[in-house]
Order: structure tokens, then C-alpha cells, then sequence
């Protein structure tokens, strides 16, 4: 069965998303005091279309990896659609209001991107219009299809000067 995208403006998730946010992260920083926890995705880009869902970003040493993934393995479950390297690993817990989604990676790894992705987008409202008409032209289509678009859009953000500068 075909997964259909729906968005809606980032202001009415706004409230429910920083409250779960603030939630997870004092949760995660209870069994991870060293880690980098970022609230990333649409929903931390004021403004923005947002399928509704929180994505938390949880940056750690190399040497603290390991340990994160098990960590984060009893909160959450692991998401098996997702890539899956040594330094990089997805979670999601779909009961919360938001649902969630944690990405947990390695500090300068290849994949610790998304903290950097929102700075660009916050920094540039062009990037931002740009990332939303992709939205509205996916809205009520096929996820696979939209989600295909959106990492190209991600390719061509990253060649960017703003997110080469960061």
C-alpha cells in the first residue's frame, strides 16, 4: 500500500513539537551527558511545511557510539528503513504526539548533516521557499516519491556556500 505525504505549516506543530523536544532531550541526556542533542528537521524551521513529525538529532564522539546505540535502544525502536553504518543509526517512536524520529551520529561523520541542513535553511529564506514548493508539488503523492525529490534537493543544499560553510 502506497504511503501518501501530507503537510501543513510548521506553526501548528510548533508547540507540541519544542515540548517533545525539550521532553527527549533531557530523557537522552540523563544516559548521554555528552552528547549533542539538536531539534532538526522542518518542524525547527519556523515557518516551514512539515509533515508533522519531530526529528532529534544526537551527535556523539566516535568512541561513544557503540554505547549510544544501546543507550538509545531502550527508548526507542530501531528503524529498519533506514541506513544503518557504524556511524550512523536511526530510531523513531511513533506513539509520541508528534511522532519521532531520532538520527544518532558520529561528530563529523558523513551522515552528521542534519544540524547543518537546518542552519542553511534557517539562514537562507530562498533555500527555505525553494524546499517548500518541492512540498506542495508532493503534497498527497507518493512518499517514496517525495522522500527521492527531497534528497536531491539535500544533494544540491550541500553544495551550497552557506552549508559549506558551516
Amino acid at each position: 500500500m502506497m504511503e501518501i505525504v501530507q503537510f501543513a505549516k510548521q506553526d501548528t506543530f510548533k508547540d507540541k513539537a519544542e515540548a517533545l523536544f525539550a521532553k527527549h532531550k533531557a530523557l537522552i541526556s540523563t544516559v548521554l551527558p555528552s552528547a549533542d542533542i539538536q531539534h532538526v528537521g522542518s518542524t525547527a524551521i519556523p515557518g516551514s511545511l512539515t509533515k508533522g513529525d519531530l526529528d532529534i538529532q544526537v551527535r556523539v564522539a566516535a568512541e561513544d557510539f557503540d554505547n549510544a546505540v544501546q543507550a538509545l535502544s531502550n527508548f526507542y525502536l530501531l528503524n529498519e528503513g533506514s541506513t544503518r553504518t557504524e556511524t550512523f543509526r536511526a530510531f523513531k517512536d511513533d506513539t509520541t504526539d508528534p511522532p519521532l524520529g531520532v538520527q544518532l551520529t558520529v561528530i563529523d561523520s558523513e551522515l552528521d548533516i542534519f544540524w547543518r541542513l537546518r542552519d542553511v535553511l534557517l539562514m537562507n529564506d530562498l533555500y527555505r521557499l525553494k524546499y517548500d514548493e518541492l512540498k506542495k508539488n508532493y503534497e498527497g503523492k507518493d512518499m517514496e516519491e517525495y522522500r527521492a525529490a527531497k534528497n536531491e534537493f539535500f544533494e544540491w543544499l550541500m553544495s551550497t556556500p552557506e552549508y559549506n560553510r558551516l
